[in-house]
């Protein structure tokens, strides 16, 4: 697996979050906001083109079957969702580090016991509604109490199981509020980059 302290800073650190947030939506209204939030910070883009066509000029140019260059966008069809696709590093060795670290993570997540993390999930969400100025410290605070607690897996590279813990309980809590996703991408962004989950 490559190595994670390469992958934890700059648009490698959002893309290694934001695959991670990304993978089973369970939610429509969390999965719109991960996708806006993708858009914004240009880590995705929508295949199906479901929305306003920047990258397309209409320069009166025919396509390849003869037709002039259109956007059918109909206001009565808001059942099509955007389909996502992350932006990959043009490195392919580098994109492929990161997908695999994304999906390492997520296995190390799906081991961690569920009522470690839903309460864990509880206690930042309620620390983050009571105090949302310290979010980066509740971040922090409930990750330690939880490896210190201990998860049961010791066989398994620590700043990982950190990583991991770090990234389930903040896409937990984006999961309840999902309006809290900017704010709390930004939030673990910065904590993933400092270091601490690692």
């Amino acid at each position: 697996m490559a190595d994670l302290g390469s992958l934890t800073s700059g648009q490698n650190a959002a893309l290694l979050i934001f695959a991670f947030l990304q993978a089973d939506c369970r939610s429509s209204e969390y999965e719109e906001e991960l996708f806006s939030l993708g858009k914004d910070l240009h880590l995705t883009r929508d295949i199906n083109f479901n929305g306003p066509r920047k990258d397309v000029l209409d320069d009166g140019d025919l396509e390849t079957d003869g037709h002039l260059c259109s956007c059918i966008a109909p206001a009565d069809i808001h059942d099509i969702q955007p389909s996502p696709e992350l932006q990959w590093p043009r490195n392919q060795a580098e994109a492929a580090a990161i997908q695999q670290v994304a999906e390492g993570l997520r296995e190390i997540a799906d081991q961690i016991e569920h009522n470690v993390v839903a309460r864990a999930t509880q206690n930042l969400s309620k620390n983050i509604f009571t105090s949302p100025s310290e979010w980066k410290d509740h971040l922090t605070q409930e990750v330690v109490r939880v490896m210190r607690q201990g998860v049961g897996l010791e066989h398994l590279p620590q700043e990982r199981v950190m990583m991991a813990l770090t990234l389930t309980l903040v896409k937990g809590v984006c999961e309840q509020a999902p309006r809290l996703l900017r704010t709390l991408f930004n939030t673990a962004l910065q904590y993933v980059s400092s270091g601490r989950a690692r």
